[in-house]
């Protein structure tokens, strides 16, 4: 079994769920991706940063850092740093906080990441888009470049797209479609 057909077990065995859920977004949905069950799990570390890398790889992408708004970026981007370090090729990590702190040097964006460097935005779980784009926002306002957004799940509810339309390449490591197809769920 690859990498890939075994992320989808993980994530079908641990964070995929079917009932009547409310999403962040606020939307209804007969599907709930927990993703942090999967990307905080040791093997899913390991897959995560594995897939995540060779994502980067197959786009062209070469970023100095890798983060998005915690706490579902975190663990991916984590992951990515370690395996990128082991790979004898570095990729930093950062973290977007909601908001900038109130205490301290008052930051939004802690970790790795300066000011001119190229950076790849994490999410964990795509619907519509929102929380990347706050993220991307945030990476901006420190002047950083944005070469891409990837996803651990895309929901393929249109969130893709908005972030498309908004100028960013975006890149998912798993579709619904493919959970959903796992989980033996036909309608």
């Amino acid at each position: 079994m690859n990498e890939h057909e075994r992320l989808l077990d993980l994530l079908a065995e641990r964070s995929f769920r079917i009932g009547d859920f409310t999403l962040a977004s606020g939307r209804k949905s007969r599907y709930y991706v927990d993703a942090r069950t999967t990307t905080l799990s040791a093997e899913g570390q390991a897959l995560i940063g594995a897939l995540g890398l060779q994502a980067l790889d197959e786009a062209g992408l070469k970023p100095d850092a890798v983060g998005g708004l915690t706490m579902g970026a975190d663990p991916i981007a984590y992951a990515m740093a370690h395996r990128s370090f082991l790979d004898g090729r570095p990729i930093q990590a950062f973290t977007v906080r909601k908001q900038a702190k109130e205490h301290g040097v008052g930051r939004q964006i802690e970790g790795c990441l300066e000011s001119g460097q190229s950076v790849v935005v994490i999410e964990d779980t795509i619907t519509t888009g929102g929380s990347a784009l706050r993220a991307c926002q945030a990476v901006e306002a420190v002047n950083a470049r944005i070469l891409a957004i990837l996803a651990l799940v895309d929901r393929e509810e249109g969130g893709r797209e908005s972030l498309e339309q908004a100028g960013y390449q975006v890149r998912s490591l798993v579709k619904l479609s493919e959970l959903r197809k796992r989980v033996g769920d036909a309608e």
